[in-house]
């Protein structure tokens, strides 16, 4: 079996990153009339959730449940088809086919992560893994919406629910891992604490926000623009609140646990920015943006960099040149935001922002291609 294809993340997060850095200095000449049109519709919305986001997530999952239930991973063959079910739609699209045969498999993605991810969880009764599939059934249904409708809102809404997966994600991994790194250079793990209410709070309001969001798109309005906008920036508080708590200045040399933070506070300064918007105080793109290619963007980053050391039994010692890669994604999606509010040049943002979002996933590429296709050098499996 090739090494590739032992653990979910090796060829997912390997897919994920080489798809990002084409899609978006693609989409940049498309945008701004430099490069060819694309025949599937909201191919750039869609395709950066379906291309970069699902692939993480899959990678991110499926290695995880491993760790949490103590059970092989998927792997051979049976990883192979899922990695093809994946790629087959993005070179479908990409060459102008889109047709319902194709849809169909670019939708088979998503239930048979769930399928894989739910098996083990429920055979070991790990019921605390229930929000994560429950949220990741929740995106497999807005795709299934805006495929039927093409409604692009429900993208947006797929966004958000992307956005509460890394909140679901990064409140278990990293206050746990910025203890463990204050634990081992002998420091005081209790600056790194948790609001006990905080958690039902956010989550109740995000809840709460997305089923409105659901409810306008099929009732074709916005339902109640005060309670999400009051939900929205509720919610926004409460991240900040927390990510406080956490002691990010505790942590601030180790750039493998400020950017798991930086990935979180842009979740907050997206739900911030989109309060603002459901006020028509600002443009929706600047929120849609801030979720997408800040939040999405930086946090997927980190957790790759980090899960794809440990998982290959490395030292969490970050590669050269990444720290760069890092600022380099936070610089891309802080210019689309800016972008898409007319607060610098659209076009020159555009495709300032697309260099930069290339720039850092291509040096992800270099420093992690070989580890990912590489066996583990302590010769475990993995």
């Amino acid at each position: 079996m090739p090494t590739v294809l032992a653990y979910p993340f090796r060829p997912f997060f390997l897919s994920a990153s080489v798809f990002a850095a084409l899609a978006i200095p693609l989409w940049a000449l498309v945008v701004t009339g430099a490069g060819p049109s694309l025949a599937f519709l909201h191919w750039h919305p869609h395709e950066m959730l379906a291309g970069f986001l699902y692939p993480a997530i899959a990678g991110f999952l499926l290695t995880a449940v491993c760790n949490w239930t103590g059970t092989a991973p998927l792997c051979g063959t049976r990883l192979l088809g899922l990695w093809l079910l994946w790629l087959l739609p993005r070179l479908g699209y990409l060459a102008g086919i889109d047709n319902l045969w194709l849809r169909a498999v670019d939708l088979a993605f998503l239930p048979l992560v769930l399928l894989a991810a739910a098996r083990p969880v429920v055979a070991t009764q790990q019921w605390r893994q229930l929000p994560l599939l429950a949220t990741l059934a929740a995106l497999f249904l807005t795709d299934l919406a805006f495929h039927i409708s093409e409604d692009p809102q429900w993208l947006h809404i797929a966004v958000q629910l992307g956005a509460l997966l890394l909140l679901l994600v990064g409140a278990r991994i990293t206050p746990a891992f910025s203890r463990n790194w204050l634990q081992a250079r002998g420091r005081d793990v209790a600056v790194v604490r948790d609001l006990d209410w905080a958690p039902r709070a956010l989550y109740a309001s995000l809840l709460a926000l997305l089923i409105l969001d659901a409810v306008g798109l099929l009732a074709e309005r916005t339902a109640f623009p005060h309670a999400q906008a009051l939900l929205a920036g509720a919610s926004a508080v409460i991240i900040a609140l927390r990510l406080a708590a956490w002691s990010p200045g505790a942590i601030r040399s180790e750039p493998l646990l400020w950017i798991l933070h930086a990935g979180m506070l842009w979740v907050a300064g997206g739900l911030l920015l989109r309060a603002l918007a459901l006020l028509s105080l600002l443009p929706h793109g600047m929120w849609q943006h801030a979720l997408g290619a800040g939040a999405l963007g930086t946090m997927i980053l980190g957790v790759m960099s980090r899960v794809a050391l440990g998982h290959t039994g490395r030292p969490l010692v970050l590669p050269r040149g990444m720290v760069t890669a890092f600022g380099f994604v936070i610089l891309a999606a802080l210019l689309r935001v800016l972008a898409a509010g007319g607060l610098v040049s659209w076009q020159a943002g555009v495709l300032a922002s697309g260099a930069f979002w290339s720039i850092a996933l291509l040096i992800f590429l270099w420093r992690y291609t070989a580890i990912l296709l590489r066996p583990r050098p302590d010769g475990r499996p993995g």
